[in-house]
């Protein structure tokens, strides 16, 4: 009988760890609309918006689903030690066939060369954001894309990077760390801001984790979304908070 129970419990504890390995493994793009009074076109503007990638292969069923998005945006942590530049690249390549590709740093991006990974930016077409803004320009209309540096290793501007722009334009504030909204004030003229970082706590038990799982946050100073990222960090496991992309349109309403 005490050999019967270690089996079944073991067997369950093996069935729990194959499920959180699926579950890591999962391929959603979530679907958002975002309306502004003040948004500058009456044609609506798509990003495709993919943070905390780490070790993982960007699906093509991924890429399939995001085709539509005018833009893309990567939230921090494309990469970690130990992940292969060859990688890298081949999940770069893939998001540049969707449309131009702006990135932001995370953490962990600073565990590798970073030069290596600056040179790899750079001849793959793909625009850094760091402590600065860039405009986007597409019919109708222009957008402010503001990207800080990564706030959980200390090295965000947040002022430095607001010094370009108008508040009264449209602003989307990037930051891999979304600790970083505590920071923003309304005058700032933040109408989104995209973020990711912690993983929806990653690993949840009976609903409880490290951190918030993904979700929009609709603040008097602006409106957040947290993505629980595509990746993992440490254990390629999830349980109650899977992985997810997130497809954003943005219009005039």
């Amino acid at each position: 009988m005490l050999e019967l129970i270690i089996i079944l419990v073991l067997s369950g504890g093996a069935l729990v760890l194959l499920f959180m390995y699926l579950e890591a493994h999962r391929n959603e793009v979530k679907t958002h609309t975002f309306s502004f009074p003040h948004f500058p076109s009456t044609k609506p503007l798509t990003i495709f918006f993919i943070s905390d990638i780490h070790k993982r292969k960007i699906h093509n069923e991924i890429i399939e689903r995001a085709q539509k998005a005018d833009i893309v945006v990567i939230g921090g942590d494309l990469t970690e030690k130990t992940v292969p530049m060859s990688r890298v690249e081949e999940n770069i390549e893939k998001l540049t066939g969707i449309g131009s590709v702006y990135f932001i740093w995370g953490n962990n991006d600073y565990e590798v060369n970073t030069e290596e990974l600056k040179g790899l930016l750079l001849k793959m077409g793909v625009k850094e954001i760091v402590n600065d803004s860039v405009p986007y320009d597409f019919e109708g209309g222009r957008i402010n894309l503001v990207g800080v540096d990564d706030a959980s290793t200390q090295r965000a501007v947040l002022p430095h990077a607001l010094r370009k722009i108008d508040s009264s334009s449209f602003n989307i504030l990037l930051s891999h760390d979304p600790r970083l909204v505590k920071l923003v004030k309304s005058e700032d003229g933040i109408d989104l801001m995209l973020s990711g970082h912690t993983h929806g706590g990653q690993i949840r038990i009976l609903g409880w984790g490290l951190y918030k799982k993904g979700r929009v946050e609709k603040r008097p100073e602006t409106t957040l979304l947290v993505s629980n990222g595509y990746g993992t960090t440490a254990l390629p496991l999830r349980l109650g908070a899977p992985p997810e992309t997130h497809l954003i349109t943005i219009k005039r309403g």
